[in-house]
């Protein structure tokens, strides 16, 4: 299967070279790869441009926004399945799509995902490790998601279910997780290994501020989706991550 993995930055020069080589070394052969920069200032475009020729389509403007410019990339897609890698992480091995493609072939699933560890700016260390675990149903009612960088949909499903919500400024993978998974009854399959590196310190835990944002905006996906304790599911998805700091 052809699998569209779209990267989407901003102003991040010293990491986005290592994002792109982490997409460029996989040994799965079928691969579109989608830069999307939001018209970075500070050498970004730069660094991209050396991999001008190993990437299908790069495109550097001014966007609304972090989900704006995944949309973006998801328009340009034409692979059977879409990834998204932010340009802080990197993929875990050179052969995480060709586990994912073989995971799709094999369960006949609409998603799959995967185990995420978040690791320390220079990678030393790994700080939480989220063992995501089989799906259940009634655990995403509770306010379980998987972690959003290991979550592949088939491009289809992008197309009948929509894109991420702009109008949310830090929550969008969530609601598009609650909305896929929860409310569309996609299929998914469950990858028990880590396929993503995530770099602490993303936007939605960048401050007080911005936690307390993230928080408001999980309550508003939750009742919008149909859970139907959305207090005791707002709890439980924050509380639940506090075991992934003590797992090696």
């Amino acid at each position: 299967m052809k699998i569209s993995i779209i990267t989407v930055a901003y102003n991040n020069q010293k990491y986005v070279g290592e994002c792109i080589e982490s997409v460029l070394n996989q040994t799965h052969h079928d691969i579109e790869y989608i830069v999307i920069d939001g018209a970075s200032t500070d050498g970004t475009l730069d660094v991209i441009n050396k991999y001008k020729d190993r990437i299908f389509k790069i495109v550097s403007e001014p966007d609304k926004g972090i989900y704006d410019a995944i949309n973006k990339g998801i328009d340009l897609a034409t692979g059977d399945i879409i990834g998204i890698l932010n340009s802080d992480d990197m993929y875990a091995s050179d052969m995480v799509l060709e586990r994912v493609n073989s995971a799709f072939e094999s369960s006949g699933a609409q998603s799959c995902y995967g185990d995420l560890v978040y690791v320390s700016q220079d990678k030393s260390r790994v700080i939480r490790y989220w063992k995501s675990g089989e799906y259940n149903e009634e655990l995403i009612m509770k306010g379980w998601m998987p972690p959003h960088p290991t979550f592949f949909v088939k491009r289809v499903i992008y197309d009948r279910l929509g894109r991420f919500n702009t109008d949310l400024k830090i929550a969008a993978d969530y609601d598009l997780i609650l909305r896929f998974m929860a409310k569309g009854g996609i299929t998914t399959f469950y990858l028990p290994e880590v396929l993503v590196n995530m770099r602490i310190g993303g936007h939605s835990n960048r401050s007080i501020k911005n936690i307390a944002l993230k928080m408001k905006e999980d309550w508003s996906i939750m009742k919008s989706n149909g859970l139907t304790n959305p207090s005791m599911a707002l709890l439980y998805k924050n509380f639940s991550k506090v075991g992934q700091f003590f797992r090696n």
